[in-house]
C-alpha cells in the first residue's frame, strides 16, 4: 500500500483543458484593445509614457503614431515621464518621431516628472518639446549597471556614440546641439527653465490645454512640408496601452523580475514533487515566461541566473539525503546568483538606469526559499521515504494467503490484514500459503511456504 504523505492534488474534477481554456481567454482579452476607441480623425492624440524605456513602449508608441496618421489625427502629444531605458527601444521611437508623417510633441509633465538618459534623446528629437514646470531633463552619461567600472577604452566609445547621435538629433531639430556635450559627458541635468534658455525645449506649459493654446499658429516642418498647427478647441483623444502591453511593461522591473524567477522554480519543483496538481505546474510556468520576458528589457547577467538554477537543485538533491551540506550551498549559490543577476558582463546600455535588486526582497526571497525546501517539502519528502509503522507489525517469518497472483507483485492476506507483496522465488498463485522473507519500502517480500512433501522430494 502506498501513501502519499506531501499534500492533495486537486479535485477530480479540475482538469488541464479547462484551466488552457480559461489562460487562452484570458490572453485574448488582454490583447484585445476592448470596447472602440473613439476616431482621432481632426483631433489631438494623447500617448502616455511611463517608466523605464523598453520594447513594450517602443512599440506602444510606434502604433499610436502610426495609427494617429492614419486616421487623420493633427498631432500626437507624447507625455513622458521616465528614468531611461534600452538603448535599442530608445533608438526605435527616436526613428519613429524623427520619421513620423504627423506632427509629434514629446511634453514633459506632469510636474515632478522627469526626462532622464534616453528621454532627453526622444524629447529633443520631437518637432515641438515641451515642459512642465517642476520638471527636469539630461544626466544621459552611459552608466555602468555592473559592480565593477567599465574598461576606459569601452566607456570612451560608448559615451562618444551618445554624444554624437544626441548631438545629430538635435542638429535636425534645430536645438543647441554643443549641449549634447555637457548632458553626456557630464551628467548634467536642466530643470525646465535651464532647459528652455538653453534651447534644448521650445516651451513649458503648465498643462495639456495650456500646452495646445502655446501649439496654437506654431509652424513645424514634418516629412518635409511646412505645417501650421491649429490646436485651440481641439478634442483629444487619449490611446492607452492594451493589458498585456501594461503587464509586460509592469513587470520590466528587477525585483519584479526576480520574485517571478524564484516563485516560478518554486511552483515546478511543487508540481515536481506532487505531479498532477497542475495548479503549482501551471503557475510556475507562468511566472517563468514573464520572468524571461522582462530578462528580454533588461541587462541580465546569465550566469546569475545559472547560479540561481544552481541552488535549486542542491536544494532538491539535500531532500534525499539527510544533513543540512547541500541546503548551505543552495542558499550561498541562491545568493551569489541573486547580487550577479543584473551586473552584465557586456557594456552596458548608454541609456539605461542603474538597476539592482532591492536588499530586502533578496533576503525576503532567500528566506522564503530556505523555509520551502527545508521544512515543507523536506517534511513531506521524507515522511513519503519514513519506513510504514504497518509494515513493523509483519514482521520477517509471518505466514499468509496469497490473494492475488504473485508475478511477481500481488496481494497477500496476513495478520488478519491485506498487504502488497512481492515474490522473490516465481511465481505464487493465488491461495498458495508464502511466508515473509523481508521488506521493501511498504511491501513485503514473499517466497511460496513448501509443504512437508515438497522438501522431501527435493532431498531426495
Amino acid at each position: 500500500m502506498r501513501i502519499s504523505y506531501i499534500w492533495p492534488s486537486s479535485r477530480k474534477g479540475t482538469r488541464p483543458a479547462t484551466i488552457l481554456l480559461w489562460l487562452v481567454l484570458t490572453l485574448f482579452i488582454a490583447i484585445t484593445p476592448g470596447m472602440a476607441q473613439q476616431s482621432a480623425s481632426d483631433a489631438v492624440v494623447l500617448l502616455k509614457v511611463t517608466g523605464v524605456i523598453d520594447p513594450v513602449v517602443a512599440g506602444y508608441v510606434e502604433q499610436g503614431v502610426q495609427v494617429a496618421t492614419e486616421e487623420g489625427a493633427r498631432l500626437v502629444v507624447i507625455q513622458l515621464d521616465t528614468p531611461g531605458g534600452l538603448d535599442t527601444a530608445m533608438r526605435s521611437i527616436v526613428q519613429t518621431i524623427m520619421n513620423a508623417r504627423v506632427p509629434v510633441v514629446v511634453y514633459v509633465a506632469p510636474s515632478g516628472a522627469r526626462a532622464a538618459s534616453a528621454g532627453v534623446f526622444i524629447t529633443a528629437a520631437a518637432h515641438v518639446a515641451a515642459m512642465a514646470p517642476g520638471t527636469n531633463i539630461g544626466a544621459a552619461h552611459p552608466v555602468d549597471i555592473g559592480q565593477g567600472e567599465m574598461p576606459e577604452t569601452m566607456a570612451d566609445k560608448v559615451t562618444n556614440d551618445a554624444v554624437a547621435y544626441l548631438a545629430a538629433i538635435a542638429e535636425q531639430r534645430n536645438r543647441n546641439a554643443s549641449l549634447a556635450e555637457r548632458l553626456v559627458r557630464q551628467s548634467q541635468s536642466l530643470t525646465a527653465q535651464q532647459a528652455l534658455e538653453e534651447r534644448l525645449v521650445d516651451l513649458i506649459a503648465v498643462d495639456l490645454q495650456a500646452l495646445l493654446a502655446a501649439l496654437e499658429g506654431r509652424t513645424v516642418e514634418v516629412a518635409g512640408a511646412q505645417i501650421v498647427l491649429r490646436t485651440l478647441g481641439v478634442s483629444i483623444v487619449e490611446r492607452n496601452m492594451n493589458w498585456l502591453q501594461v503587464i509586460t511593461h509592469g513587470i520590466v522591473d528587477p525585483n519584479i523580475a526576480y520574485v517571478l524567477l524564484s516563485l516560478g522554480i518554486i511552483a515546478l519543483v511543487a508540481e515536481f514533487w506532487n505531479p498532477g496538481a497542475i495548479i503549482p505546474g501551471v503557475v510556475g510556468a507562468i511566472c517563468l515566461v514573464l520572468a524571461f520576458v522582462a530578462f528580454g528589457s533588461l541587462p541580465v547577467n546569465y550566469g546569475g541566473v545559472a547560479l540561481i538554477i544552481l541552488a535549486i537543485i542542491f536544494f532538491v538533491l539535500d531532500l534525499m539525503v539527510t544533513g543540512f551540506g547541500l541546503t548551505i550551498a543552495g542558499v550561498i549559490a541562491f545568493t551569489i546568483g541573486s547580487l550577479f543577476l543584473f551586473s552584465p558582463f557586456t557594456p552596458p546600455e548608454p541609456t539605461m538606469p542603474q538597476l539592482s535588486v532591492s536588499p530586502w526582497v533578496l533576503i525576503g526571497m532567500t528566506a522564503m526559499l530556505v523555509l520551502f525546501f527545508t521544512t515543507i517539502l523536506t517534511a513531506g519528502v521524507r515522511a513519503h521515504l519514513r519506513p510504514s509503522v504497518m509494515r513493523l507489525s509483519l514482521p520477517v517469518g509471518s505466514i499468509g494467503v496469497a490473494v492475488s497472483d504473485l508475478a511477481p507483485q500481488g496481494v497477500i492476506q496476513a495478520a488478519s490484514e491485506q498487504w502488497t507483496a512481492i515474490a522473490v522465488e516465481g511465481d505464487i498463485r493465488a491461495g498458495d500459503e508464502v511466508v515473509v522473507v523481508g521488506h521493501e519500502g511498504l511491501r513485503v517480500k514473499v517466497r511460496k511456504q513448501q509443504s512437508v512433501s515438497e522438501g522431501q522430494i527435493r532431498k531426495e
